[in-house]
């Protein structure tokens, strides 16, 4: 948890790059601002993903134990790659759905990357605060394909919303792996490409925030570009 952490060296270097990104995103939705209470809900949301998270995270290693050595190789791949990137994620993106699908707010495509950046932070900030600035990306990969989501849902293409929709879970899923699986292994080289993964990570969010936000659209405008 937050509380836990009393180095501020290291809480800075977490939470200012994270920060950054969050004005960047809310500064970038120029359509329509999002109302603050909704916001402030998502964050709230976002807090709660994580005692979802907790209890399939304790099931899943549980699981994974009565078959493989705890630590060994097949272990922490299927507990980085599956459970726990399956578990955080998608706990996150069942609230996100659950909180913003139906809401009148939800009426841009990039709202979907606001939204779920927002659950994400709540979610990291909570958990565990060194994890803020993978949740942070995390929630940008989300929201690009949920927002698509809701634009094609929109148009009446639920085929193709729904592949969105798995998009916006199984990418950040991926990555969320990736980050874990790097950061645990205990070697000077994996160290450097720790590092090199989370700057490309952040790169390509912020790559992604400018083009989202330069060709956002409201909803019902159906004949705008998709990304």
């Amino acid at each position: 948890m937050i509380f836990f952490y009393t180095n501020p060296i290291l809480i800075a270097a977490a939470v200012i790059p994270a920060v950054f990104l969050l004005v960047h995103v809310y500064r970038a939705d120029k359509l329509e601002k999002e109302p603050a209470p909704l916001l402030i809900s998502l964050v709230l949301y976002g807090i709660a993903a994580t005692f979802i998270a907790l209890l399939l995270e304790r099931f899943g290693s549980w699981l994974l134990g009565r078959y493989f050595p705890e630590n060994s190789t097949p272990y922490n791949v299927l507990m980085y790659f599956g459970v726990v990137a399956f578990s955080e994620e998608g706990a996150k993106y069942f609230l996100l759905k659950r909180r913003t699908w139906n809401s009148a707010a939800f009426n841009c495509q990039f709202d979907g990357v606001v939204y779920a950046v927002f659950v994400s932070l709540g979610f990291a900030l909570w958990e565990n605060i060194s994890y803020v600035p993978g949740h942070a990306c995390f929630g940008v990969f989300m929201g690009v394909w949920y927002g698509l989501a809701k634009r094609l849902h929109g148009q009446g293409k639920d085929g193709a919303s729904k592949l969105c929709r798995v998009l916006a879970l199984l990418l950040p899923a991926f990555l969320h792996g990736c980050y874990d699986y790097i950061a645990t292994i205990e070697s000077v080289h994996y160290g450097w490409l720790f590092a090199a993964f989370v700057a490309v990570l952040f790169t390509v969010a912020f790559i992604l925030v400018k083009r989202q936000s330069r060709r956002d659209r409201y909803l019902n405008n159906y004949g705008a570009e998709y990304l």
